[in-house]
């Protein structure tokens, strides 16, 4: 296991803008503020989705997209730095409204609407690929 002691140092809150993107908006807070590692929760509604199932066997992300309102039951996720740019790894689990969850890596979603809480590192984050599993991850 790979892990350091993390200091926290600022904290946002923030409402998303109707019709933009999930990911984007919180990558677009972080950018503002400076903020190349953290963590962040949120919660809304989204009126499309695309979500992201990484297949362990072919090691590639696999898209499925929904083109419907859902509620955002839960999102959580992180900052860091992916080629020298923000980047949020962003994981959610949506609901449709006959109440059947959906989840998985956030791709993009359209905003209906949204609040995020995201907690600043003061120990920068660098996601560097990793051999064993073919994704980009903390090392």
């Amino acid at each position: 296991m790979d892990y350091r002691e993390v200091t926290t140092s600022r904290e946002f809150v923030a409402r998303m803008e109707h019709g933009a993107d999930w990911r984007e908006e919180i990558e677009g807070l972080a950018r503002d503020e400076g903020v190349e590692a953290g963590w962040f929760v949120a919660m809304g509604a989204v009126q499309d989705a695309e979500l992201w199932y990484y297949d362990q066997d072919e090691f590639e992300y696999k898209p499925a997209r929904f083109d419907e309102p859902m509620e955002v039951a839960a999102c959580v996720g992180n900052v860091s730095l992916l080629d020298g740019d923000v980047f949020a790894h962003t994981h959610a689990v949506l609901s449709r409204k006959s109440g059947q969850a959906l989840a998985g890596h956030l791709d993009r979603a359209t905003v209906f609407a949204g609040e995020v809480s995201l907690r600043e590192f003061e120990t920068p984050l660098e996601r560097e690929h990793d051999d064993v599993t073919d994704l980009d991850l903390w090392l």
